[in-house]
This record gives structure tokens, C-alpha cells and sequence, in this order.
């Protein structure tokens, strides 16, 4: 089905899959949308909260989000993961979230990364526990993207932690030791939210981009075991409706 805005959308029940001709479409699209849902939290709440991904896939959309004009000094914007790195070192996504997002009026926002101290994830969790303990849920928006090994946020499949990364139950961060593939890199280590966290969020996007990242938004949507999409854990959610902005 044509949308008014010139995608086209699913109509089946399940997730929501937006496909647009091209990458600016889809940005200008999402961008209003996010707009939308942190204007409305800061007049409902008096204030307004948005977990936010790395990849080079966002960066057009952060950088034209930073230019709208909102009470970024309400807003709170927190990392969906992270790579066990330094700010400034390669793979950060702190660095390319301050670079791309927080500048101008945006710099105001408040902003919760997730490195910590020490020398793993495991070693970080409970500090990076603290500062979510410190962050108002649920989620107002949330912002993800999808490797071609079907994993979202840091919920790479069949990687150790993963368990914890899924559970609705549990804690609202995870530390996550993935297992080596092209996709990872030699970036194993990771801190990640989980599906915990998620809860209740009012507005889910997965931002994607590319003939293969639709085919492995397809091949999760099918039926199979959540470990080796782990996408499908959002995909199949009773409660947490995703949305898919994809672009060629």
C-alpha cells in the first residue's frame, strides 16, 4: 500500500515495514515522526527520553534531528549499545552520537552513554545499572538498527549474554561477549540494553538500508529460533510495535 508520504507499508498484522526510494525519504519521514513523539512527551510529561544506535545508517537522521527546534534541555537521550571502548577510539558510539546528534540546540540534551570502568562489560554492568536506575521509563522512542545476522542492539546471535539481553524480567542493561564474524569485527565486547528496557516504549524504529538488510528483515520475520535472529525477539513482540524505515 502507497502511504501519503510516498512509502509503502505493510498491512498484515506484525511489525510495520515502511520502504521508501530513497535514504533522504526515509530520514525526513522518521525525523518528523520523532519529532512528533518527544514534543508530545515534553507537553505530557514534562519531559521526553530517546535510546538512540550507532552505524554509519543514522547519521543523516541525527544530524537533521539536532537542527529541530525542542526543549533538548527535557530530553534525554541514551545509547541502545555500545562497544566496550573509549569515547575517541574506533567503534565508539558515544564519539559518532556527540559528533552527529549532540551539537547545537541538541548539545542541551542530556545524554547517558554506556562505557564504564573497567576492563569488560561484565565489570561495567553495575555502574551502567546505576545510570539507567537514573533515567525515567518507559522509553519515549527508541532508534535500531539490524546487521545482516538478524541482531539488533547488541543482541548478536548466540552470543554470551544473550540470555540476559532478552529477558523481560530482568536487568535493563546486559553485557554481551558476541561471537567473531564479519559483522563484529574484532569488537566482541559489548554493552547493550535490553529487551527489558524496552518495555512499554511508545515509538520503536529500525532504520535500515539496503537490498540485504531487507532480506534479513524478511528472513527474521519468518518463523525460527529467536538465538539465531535475535531481531525476532522485537518482531514478534505481543506489545512493542517495530516499525522498519527501509531505503535502498
Amino acid at each position: 500500500m502507497m502511504t501519503a508520504n510516498g512509502s509503502t507499508a505493510m498491512t498484515e498484522p506484525g511489525p510495520r515495514f515502511h520502504a521508501f526510494a530513497d535514504a533522504a525519504l526515509a530520514t525526513g519521514v522518521l525525523c518528523a515522526r520523532l519529532v512528533k513523539v518527544l514534543l508530545e512527551a515534553v507537553t505530557r510529561r514534562g519531559a521526553a527520553s530517546l535510546a538512540v544506535s550507532g552505524g554509519s545508517t543514522p547519521r543523516a537522521l541525527y544530524q537533521q534531528l539536532a537542527r529541530e527546534k525542542l526543549d533538548w534541555e527535557k530530553v534525554t537521550i541514551v545509547l541502545a549499545d555500545e562497544r566496550w571502548v573509549e569515547p575517541g577510539e574506533a567503534g565508539s558510539n558515544e564519539s559518532f552520537v556527540r559528533s552527529t546528534l549532540l551539537t547545537g540546540s541538541a548539545e542541551k540534551a542530556r545524554f547517558i552513554p554506556l562505557k564504564a570502568p573497567g576492563d569488560t562489560p561484565v565489570e561495567g554492568l553495575e555502574a551502567v545499572e546505576a545510570r539507567l536506575a537514573d533515567l525515567p521509563f518507559p522509553l519515549d522512542a527508541a532508534i535500531l538498527g539490524m546487521g545482516s545476522d538478524g541482531h539488533t542492539l547488541s543482541w548478536f546471535p548466540h552470543a554470551e549474554g544473550l540470555e540476559n539481553a532478552l529477558s523481560e524480567a530482568g536487568a535493563r542493561a546486559a553485557a554481551i561477549t558476541a561471537r567473531k564474524s564479519a559483522v563484529t569485527g574484532d569488537h566482541l565486547h559489548r554493552m547493550t540494553l535490553t529487551l527489558a528496557a524496552l518495555q512499554g516504549v511508545s515509538f520503536c524504529a529500525l532504520l535500515i538500508r539496503g537490498e540485504d538488510k531487507r532480506a534479513s528483515f524478511e528472513a527474521a520475520a519468518l518463523p525460527g529460533p529467536v538465538e539465531d535472529a535475535p531481531v525476532r525477539a522485537l518482531l514478534t513482540h505481543e506489545t512493542i510495535t517495530l516499525e522498519a524505515y527501509w531505503s535502498p
